[in-house]
């Protein structure tokens, strides 16, 4: 079952959708804790930079399980690793939901998101197996687009439940979420579905290789750059603009809506236009945002100045993982892996980051700084990797003469 047309049109479409949700229910969990981070330091009695450090830790164990957990778990049919993924997220933030404390939260949320670094890069992976060639890219995007829809409504529905009802109510819908994308998720997916094992001959030629680390590391920078801000968005929003609860999820709920915007174009256009063009393109549109964000001084302004990143951010995630696929599709569930990895290395980063600019007296409006100097980084990055595959794919083309 290697290409798309070993599957039936229904079938295939019905599985795309499923692993479409499953992704938005894994972005919600992930950033269940940004959006309600005001009520989680308020009723665990902690500091903001403590709430970062609650996110940063996940993203470490989500950074540091993707490759390892990728060559663990390669032999497995992909229905029931999937499967049992969601029904891990399900029974962790049930747990998170009833922890007592801090202390208690942070390991039980730690365990939970290893779910999210097994989903995520397979669900692409596996995508990519049964898709043809022609299509991979834009079927690799369609599944990755819940991330952006989890934007559009996980993370501004998070936030108004978090100010409203309280974190662990957001927690709690997120376990029934995920109960509920295992279901679908068993129901669609084909059984038999298994990309090639990963071996440590495919490790070494992914690490060897100076093409597939650069765009990996594009992946790392830019979401360290997104995530020095995007981290401490809710207070932020409520401290340094005076925001309502309803005006910070409807602040969420634009940014996704124009991340959702930016992805749906991306799949579109991801085939022809190139991945690599395409990614070096978001990356300078978000390089943009951070670059003027001094002008936000009001929520309307704010919302300008978000314009081009947020309508970029999550179309970058979504070329990243078609760029690589369209790399070395034989190698996609390691890149897939090491990519989700270096997403939520650089949510670590990020978040580290902001938290030492906080405590160290530079204040939320200048939290964008940093940022702007990783972003630098990952769009000069991309540029050389987009030369590097041009002349690479230029060789090729010579040697097939």
């Amino acid at each position: 079952m290697e290409a798309e047309r070993s599957l039936p049109r229904q079938q295939l479409r019905a599985a795309q959708w499923a692993l479409l949700l499953g992704n938005f229910v894994i972005g919600c969990g992930v950033m269940v804790v940004g959006g309600t981070l005001n009520d989680l330091t308020r009723s665990l009695q902690i500091s903001v930079t403590e709430g970062g450090h609650l996110i940063a830790i996940a993203a470490v164990m989500m950074g540091v399980g993707a490759p390892v957990l990728a060559t663990i778990v390669s032999g497995i049919d992909r229905r029931k690793l999937l499967t049992l993924a969601m029904l891990w997220y399900a029974l962790g933030h049930a747990l998170c939901a009833l922890a007592p404390n801090y202390e208690w939260l942070w390991p039980v949320r730690a365990l939970t998101v290893l779910s999210a670094a097994v989903f995520t890069p397979q669900a692409a992976a596996a995508m990519g197996f049964m898709s043809t060639p022609a299509h991979r890219g834009r079927a690799i995007t369609f599944v990755f687009m819940g991330w952006s829809v989890a934007s559009v409504a996980g993370m501004p529905l998070a936030a108004w439940v978090g100010e409203r009802m309280g974190w662990r109510i957001a927690m709690g819908l997120v376990a029934v979420g995920a109960l509920f994308a295992a279901a679908l998720v068993y129901r669609s997916m084909p059984k038999g579905i298994r990309p090639p094992a990963l071996s440590w001959r495919a490790w070494r030629k992914v690490l060897q290789s100076p093409l597939l680390m650069a765009v990996v590391l594009v992946t790392a920078f830019q979401s360290s750059g997104q995530f020095t801000v995007l981290a401490f968005a809710a207070p932020y929003f409520k401290h340094g603009f005076g925001a309502s609860p309803e005006q910070i999820s409807l602040m969420f709920a634009y940014f996704g809506a124009l991340a959702l915007t930016g992805n749906l174009l991306l799949n579109r256009v991801v085939d022809g236009f190139g991945a690599a063009r395409a990614v070096t393109l978001t990356l300078g549109l978000m390089t943009l945002s951070l670059l003027i964000w001094p002008f936000a001084t009001t929520l309307p302004t704010l919302a300008l100045v978000f314009l081009p990143w947020a309508i970029s951010g999550f179309a970058t995630n979504s070329g990243q993982q078609a760029r690589l696929g369209g790399l070395s599709p034989r190698l996609a569930p390691a890149l897939m892996a090491l990519n989700t990895s270096a997403i939520y290395i650089g949510h670590a980063v990020g978040a580290s980051g902001g938290g030492w600019v906080l405590e160290h007296g530079g204040g939320y409006a200048n939290l964008h700084w940093l940022g702007l100097v990783w972003m630098l980084v990952a769009w000069g990055l991309s540029r050389w990797a987009q030369r590097e595959q041009i002349k690479r794919d230029a060789r090729a083309m010579a040697a097939a003469d």
